[in-house]
């Protein structure tokens, strides 16, 4: 039996850790424009093709012998990468957290008869899987999930490191943030609402609203009380509000010397090698999910927690893996046409049947990805 093929869009920092972790069970060829990042894959039974994702035109000539499309790029690019997969009539699995509704391609979804998940990371991605597997089973009256993505060693000045793309990391901190609360949607500048919050193991982290409900804020009307916040150290809000504030995260063109130029463009430009991880340098994820409802008559509150460090024996860090290998199982569910839902699918659908939830929390239990579950 022939293995089923594989495309994965980008060879990043996750992108290159899907590609390995698919080819142990598919024919994977990955694709992106840095040469470099294609060489990382050498000597792992993965193909790679040198491409210009953004040429559409290439791209859907490119997409045509492959059974299923994995995305791993930046947001900017995820909406349109995801309109040419469609157009192509295959099947994807994304995780490039595009900053478009992705409903709005839900009836050419259904129409070209695919399956397209979208957002399958680790928040939202896996924080979504967990609440759609408890929305079926139970009258949930409150969602809060809590995460972030730090270096082990903090270091000034900005105690952070990006663990995927950073001009989505900029994005965080500039996009309006929504939240549910009674039953109304609430929007709030990025950055607010700061809260100190301890986690075993960690130590006391520092909390502020962002904007990760996206697609729960449509798909779970019933839930009257959700808010998704993002983890840094303690003091970062504040030089964070004061480059935002001064403008350095700014789209609006200025003019410097005769030259237009978008702040936000040299701001990465400044801080992107700043926030580099040095080679060696260890980094870990942490999440913290509370829900809270009524289950066959009885109240009942589940708390989930996640905290994941860099796989030493390999580099492999914490961020490409819990992100990586959430899309990756959904990658087997539906490659293998368990989970074939038709048209836009967040990963809120993929919890919904108890086999799949049980598959996607094995799947990443088998690379020691854990999440502890506390009930009472």
């Amino acid at each position: 039996m022939l293995m089923k093929k594989i495309i994965v869009l980008g060879a990043g920092l996750v992108g290159h850790v899907m590609a390995k972790d698919l080819a142990k069970s598919f024919d994977v060829t990955s694709l992106d424009v840095n040469e470099e990042a294609l060489r990382a894959l050498e000597g792992h039974g993965i193909k790679t093709v040198k491409a210009d994702l953004s040429d559409h035109n290439n791209l859907t000539s490119l997409l045509q012998p492959f059974d299923l499309v994995v995305g791993s790029v930046p947001g900017f690019m995820g909406f349109k990468n995801a309109q040419t997969v469609i157009a192509a009539g295959k099947n994807m699995v994304d995780i490039s957290f595009f900053p478009e509704d992705p409903f709005l391609l839900d009836d050419a979804a259904k129409n070209k008869n695919v399956t397209i998940v979208t957002d399958c990371g680790v928040a939202p991605g896996m924080g979504n899987i967990i609440l759609g597997y408890h929305n079926h089973r139970m009258k949930i009256d409150s969602y809060e999930c809590l995460v972030g993505g730090l270096p082990k060693v903090r270091e000034w000045p900005y105690e952070y490191k990006a663990v995927f793309s950073p001009i989505d990391v900029i994005e965080e901190y500039i996009r309006p943030a929504r939240y549910v609360q009674n039953k109304v949607m609430v929007t709030k500048e990025a950055l607010s609402d700061p809260e100190l919050v301890h986690f075993d193991g960690v130590g006391t982290l520092e909390s502020w609203n962002s904007d990760g409900l996206r697609s729960l804020i449509k798909t779970m009307p019933n839930i009257p009380n959700m808010i998704e916040k993002t983890l840094r150290y303690p003091g970062c809000i504040e030089y964070l509000r004061v480059l935002r504030e001064t403008g350095f995260f700014s789209h609006e063109e200025v003019e410097v010397k005769g030259v237009k130029i978008k702040p936000v463009d040299v701001t990465a430009k400044l801080l992107f090698p700043k926030w580099k991880l040095k080679p060696g340098e260890e980094e870990f994820t942490v999440m913290r999910i509370r829900i809270a409802g009524e289950e066959n008559g009885t109240p009942r509150k589940y708390e989930y927690t996640l905290l994941d460090h860099t796989e030493k024996s390999s580099g492999t860090l914490s961020m490409a893996r819990t992100t990586g290998y959430t899309c990756t199982a959904a990658a087997h569910l539906v490659s293998d046409g368990k989970f074939n839902r038709k048209g836009i699918c967040p990963p809120e659908y993929l919890g919904e049947k108890g086999e799949d939830f049980d598959f996607i929390v094995n799947y990443l239990k088998d690379r020691n990805v854990n999440y502890q579950v506390k009930k009472s």
